[in-house]
């Protein structure tokens, strides 16, 4: 399975960066940045402020130019190409309507703005407005909508042209809890009954975990890892994609020697365990290794159940749901994160204080290869 930072080659790409930098003076907010689009697909840029993605998404739209590289949309070398020329058009953080129009105008505007004929503009915008549901607020003010319905003005807008590509800049950051879980469900569905490729920008793991086909995780201009969110999850490529994620518990280590049950016997601060030798094909003893483990993937028990395992005590808990993450430090300092069912946890009777031992199976860890692990 294909984890790491390189090309992925798509089977029909609508969009390929090749080697794309861009520089802002001496600051370099995009590196070297490869990977293609394929078309129809969902592709969410994700990583946290400062990391390059919009950058990314301005280029492709053509609201930047890059410093070196190159952008094919659909097949066409497109640097220096105007915005306008493109057909990419975005939805914005800020939604950018305009409150001087009603719903149908905002619609209409980009055909207005290609020489659409007035009758013809109407029977489009009238039937991407239908398509969002929001045919009944035709002719209010932008002012008088709530953000979900502002939401859906902005995509009826972008989509209006029937572009090959839409292009999304964080567009439910603005929105309520409950209202980005059902804009969520509203953007997933329309690319998929639309299958217009969508590249979608978002810090938020939640949102891009829920909605994208693939994730590109960046970090300071520089890809850190493409691929499905499972991938991701599962095998994440090296630490900082890890700690990105937020889940995993990250080990430091030694290789021993071959454990007696197979696979690699481990040393790490506070304790051994043992790596499946598929996770190490080509390890050697005395060999350091940093490896991981889910939250979800670590088991507590109370000291004197014959379990061997980590000593901790338990710092705090949080409640997230159906399931709560127990934030636990080992007696080296180490800090750990356990997630469990609300009914596992309360046979435990844990409390700030208690003391556990935590331990895992074998076949939960994930041995973390990227560069500066």
């Amino acid at each position: 399975m294909k984890v790491n930072a390189e090309m992925e080659q798509q089977s029909d790409p609508i969009v390929k960066f090749g080697n794309v930098v861009k520089r802002f003076g001496d600051f370099t907010a995009v590196e070297k940045a490869s990977f293609e689009i394929g078309r129809g697909e969902f592709l969410a840029i994700m990583g946290s402020s400062g990391c390059g993605k919009t950058t990314t998404l301005r280029m492709l739209a053509g609201l930047e130019d890059p410093s070196e590289g190159t952008i094919y949309l659909d097949g066409e070398k497109v640097n220096g190409k105007a915005t306008w020329d493109r057909d990419t058009p975005m939805v914005w953080q800020s939604l950018a309507l305009f409150p001087f129009l009603t719903v149908q105008e905002n619609v209409e505007f980009a055909l207005k703005m290609r020489g659409v004929g007035k009758e013809e503009r109407r029977q489009r915008a009238e039937k991407w407005l239908e398509k969002m549901q929001i045919t009944e607020f035709a002719g209010r003010n932008i002012n008088q909508l709530s953000g979900g319905q502002k939401q859906r003005v902005a995509l009826a807008r972008a989509l209006v042209t029937e572009p090959k590509i839409l292009l999304l800049d964080e567009p439910l950051s603005a929105l309520d809890a409950h209202l980005k879980v059902r804009m969520q469900s509203v953007l997933s569905n329309l690319q998929k009954d639309l299958g217009i490729t969508f590249v979608y920008v978002t810090h938020s793991m939640s949102e891009a975990f829920s909605m994208a086909d693939r994730v590109v995780i960046m970090s300071r201009g520089k890809i850190e890892q493409i691929g499905t969110p499972e991938e991701i999850y599962h095998e994440p490529y090296n630490r900082f994609v890890a700690e990105f994620l937020g889940s995993a518990n990250i080990f430091d280590g030694k290789i021993l020697g071959p454990a007696d049950t197979g696979g690699w016997q481990i040393a790490y601060d506070g304790g051994e365990t043992v790596l499946p030798q598929n996770e190490l094909p080509d390890a050697h003893p005395g060999q350091t290794v940093t490896f991981i483990v889910s939250a979800e993937n670590m088991r507590l028990s109370l000291p004197g159940s014959d379990q061997s395992g980590i000593e901790a005590s338990v710092v705090g808990e949080e409640f997230i749901g159906g399931t709560a993450m127990v934030f636990l430090e080992t007696t080296t300092g180490q800090e750990l994160k356990v997630q469990k069912s609300h009914d596992e946890l309360s046979l435990l009777n844990l409390h700030a204080g208690s003391r556990v031992v935590v331990h895992w199976a074998p076949e939960s860890c994930h041995v973390l290869i990227g560069e500066n692990v």
